[in-house]
Formats: structure tokens, C-alpha cells, sequence
């Protein structure tokens, strides 16, 4: 059995055996949190010391700064104006039926395309063949009428004039006192009646060569329907949906048989702000306007090209644009009614304007400036005038000459003085002037 001091001891050796693994851990998380304190009050000096006099340096000319550059170059830049328009059939016709009748025949397939003058529907001619037959045998009727009232009259002349003479040589019996004056008086009354029948035999001619008149015009006129009862294409054009199908009965101005739409050639119709109005109306008048369209889901290799050819006469007040049209030849077909397309409209090419890359401008207070690199391998801040972008080129109207050499890459760290080295489009090193990489 231990005894009570070896029992103190055993428990006194335990404690300090805590204390001391306890004592170490805490040495050691002291040691570590100095060690990172230490660590990052080294970074944070050298981000403020280092980093900053570099780049403080860099903007005094103390340091290089690495940029990538490129020279302004000229070129013929096109003006051009780019909007969404759609397509607009040249020209539409809804084929209607002007006679009553069942449709008989229909010489097409929905969706064909059909030339002017192709036969499109025959509706059934028989009771319009018949009223034509009709009319034609009532200007035989007629006709009958008519020589029956001429030999009538023929007949009626010849009595009168016989009526005419004998009363003429009674009433010189008469005279004589021959006969007696109720005689003479007699005679003379049937001349003048004869005289009256053949006034009557002129109006019956002159009635019935308006009866011929009127049958010459029903005959017509039944030929005339008789001719609707076959429907041909008025234009060149690609039909569509069939509405009425063959053996049904079609009532005559009242019922849409299809639609013809004229695709060769098409309008492509689009809007642009007024604002873009006196120039074109000033291109205009230098000479025809070329328009290009594309589907928009189409390379550009597929645009189609036209001319503008209408400008409306009215700037919609609710969208500030005016309409435009432009027409197409489309003999492959490739734009289609309804279709939406990606349009542009070329004003005028600009001979040799000077370009740099986009990336080169900047936006200042004062507006747009370039980062210019001098022969001395220090950059000068300049203002520019910029015109239109041509794919990855910014046109430069003012403020830069070409073969000046511009800043793309880098311009955050530069100010007016800063001393640069040219390094590669990679972000490589460099030690001369280069181009994009």
C-alpha cells in the first residue's frame, strides 16, 4: 500500500503534467498567430509600400509600364444603317369566285407556284350554257321581229301611197262635181290612214332592233359569266392554303377560294429613326441606295441585296421612325413573306478614314481620348472624335493621324508622362511597337 505523501506526490506529478502540455499548446498558438500577424503586416507593407511606389513610379515615369499597342490605319469605311425589317409580298391577290356554282375542277396543289394566266378552278357551266343559249335564241327571235316589221311596213307604204293617189283623183272629181263630197272625203280618210299604218310599221322596226339590242347584250353578258366559270392566276406567285375544296358549291363574291402572293420580286420593309431622314434623302438623290437582308439566323454570306426604292411620306409620330421599303429580285426565294431579317442600308462608303482598334478608346470627362505612345516610349492623353464602328475598328474623325501608335491594353495604369514597353497581344514582354496579337 502507498502512503499518503507518495499519494500527494503521484497526484502533484499529474497536475504538473497538464499544466506543462497545456502551457506548451498555448506557447505554440502564440507563436503561430505572431508568425501570421507577421505575415500579413509584411504583406500589407509591401502592398503599400512596394505596389504603390511601383505604380506610383510607373505614372511618375519611374517604371515601365507594359502595354500592347497598335497603329491607326485608314481604309474605306461604309456608312451604313442597321435595323430589323420583315418581308412584304410585292403583291397579294385573294382569288374570288364571280359566278354561283359547284367547284368542279381545281388544276393546282396548294403551295405551287403558278405563272400569269395559268388555269386555276373550273366552277360547272351548264346552267350559264344554257342562259347563253338562251340569250343567243332570243336574238334570232328578235331578228324575225325585226324583218317582219320591215316587210309590214313595205306593205303599208305601198297601200298608203295607192290610198294617196285615189283620193287625189276623187278629190278632182269632185271638183267637176262628178261624185259627191261624202265620196271624196271617204277616200282621203283611208289615205291618211294608210299613211298612219306606215308611222306605226317604223315604230315596230325601231322596237324591235332594240329587242335585238337588248338579247345582244343578255347573250353577252351570260358569255361573260359563262368565261368565270374558269379562275386563272392574275400574277406570277406562290399560292397558299386552299379554302374551298373540289366539289363543293361556291357562292359568287363572297368566299375566298386562296391567296397568291408575288415573291419575285419582294419588298423588304423596315424603319429607321427620323433622324437618320436628311441623309438618306441626301444619298438619295446622288443615286439608287443599296439594301442588303439576312434571316437573322443566316451568315452574312447569305445576305440578299435590293434597292430602296420607297421612303414614306410620314414620320410616325409614336415612334419617331419613317418607313422604308426596299425591293428585292429574290429569284432563289430565299426571303419569304412575313419573315423577319436583319437590314442594312448603305448611304455612302468614306474614302480612307482613319480606324484604330475599339478597345483603344477610352471615356473621359471631357469625352473620348486615346492613349498615344511618342517616340520617346511615353504616352500622351488626347482627345478624339469618333464616328461609326466597323466590326472591331472605331473610325476616328478627328484628333489622330495615320500610322500614330495608340494604347489597346493596359491604359489603367498610365497617366500623361507614363514611360511604356510594348509588349506582345499575348501579355508577354516585348521590347518594341507592335500590332494586336
Amino acid at each position: 500500500m502507498p502512503t499518503l505523501p507518495a499519494l500527494v506526490s503521484r497526484g502533484h506529478r499529474k497536475t504538473f503534467q497538464s499544466l506543462s502540455v497545456l502551457g506548451l499548446t498555448s506557447i505554440l498558438a502564440l507563436a503561430l498567430c505572431g508568425c501570421s500577424n507577421s505575415g500579413m503586416t509584411a504583406a500589407k507593407s509591401d502592398a503599400s509600400g512596394g505596389g504603390g511606389s511601383g505604380k506610383a513610379g510607373g505614372r511618375r515615369g519611374g517604371g515601365d509600364v507594359p502595354v500592347t499597342v497598335a497603329n491607326a490605319t485608314h481604309r474605306d469605311v461604309p456608312q451604313e444603317i442597321q435595323v430589323i425589317g420583315n418581308i412584304e409580298a410585292y403583291s397579294t391577290i385573294t382569288v374570288k369566285a364571280q359566278v354561283g356554282g359547284q367547284l368542279t375542277d381545281v388544276f393546282f396543289k396548294e403551295g405551287d407556284f403558278v405563272r400569269k394566266g395559268e388555269k386555276l378552278f373550273t366552277i360547272d357551266t351548264r346552267p350559264l350554257e344554257a342562259a347563253y343559249n338562251q340569250a343567243v335564241a332570243n336574238i334570232a327571235r328578235d331578228r324575225a321581229s325585226f324583218l317582219q316589221a320591215q316587210a309590214n311596213m313595205a306593205r303599208d307604204q305601198a297601200n298608203a301611197k295607192y290610198q294617196d293617189a285615189q283620193a287625189k283623183r276623187y278629190a278632182e272629181l269632185f271638183q267637176a262635181g262628178i261624185i259627191s263630197k261624202d265620196q271624196a272625203e271617204q277616200l282621203r280618210a283611208s289615205a291618211d290612214a294608210s299613211a298612219q299604218a306606215v308611222n306605226a310599221d317604223q315604230a315596230a322596226i325601231a322596237s324591235a332592233q332594240a329587242a335585238i339590242g337588248a338579247s345582244s347584250a343578255t347573250a353577252e353578258n351570260a358569255k361573260v359569266q359563262l368565261g368565270f366559270t374558269s379562275l386563272y392566276s392574275p400574277i406570277n406567285g406562290r399560292t397558299g392554303n386552299l379554302t374551298v375544296k373540289q366539289g363543293n358549291v361556291v357562292t359568287a363574291n363572297n368566299m375566298d377560294l386562296m391567296t397568291i402572293n408575288q415573291v419575285e420580286p419582294i419588298y423588304v420593309t423596315f424603319s429607321v429613326p427620323e433622324s437618320q431622314l436628311p441623309a438618306i434623302k441626301k444619298y438619295m438623290a446622288m443615286g439608287s441606295l443599296t439594301v442588303r437582308a439576312r434571316p437573322q439566323d443566316a451568315n452574312t454570306a447569305d445576305e440578299e441585296r435590293g434597292a430602296l426604292t420607297f421612303v414614306d411620306n410620314t414620320v410616325d409620330v409614336t415612334t419617331g421612325t419613317i418607313k422604308l421599303k426596299g425591293t428585292f429580285p429574290n429569284t432563289d426565294h430565299q426571303l419569304w413573306p412575313g419573315q423577319f431579317v436583319r437590314v442594312t442600308l448603305r448611304l455612302t462608303t468614306q474614302q480612307n478614314a482613319v480606324v484604330v482598334p475599339n478597345e483603344a478608346i477610352q471615356t473621359g470627362q471631357t469625352g473620348a481620348f486615346v492613349y498615344v505612345v511618342k517616340p520617346d516610349q511615353t504616352v500622351e492623353s488626347r482627345t478624339v472624335v469618333t464616328g461609326t464602328r466597323v466590326d472591331q475598328d472605331m473610325v476616328v474623325s478627328e484628333g489622330l493621324a495615320v500610322g500614330e501608335t495608340v494604347v489597346t491594353e493596359g491604359q489603367l495604369r498610365l497617366a500623361p508622362g507614363s514611360k511604356v514597353v510594348v509588349r506582345d497581344g499575348r501579355g508577354g514582354g516585348g521590347g518594341g511597337r507592335g500590332r494586336r496579337g
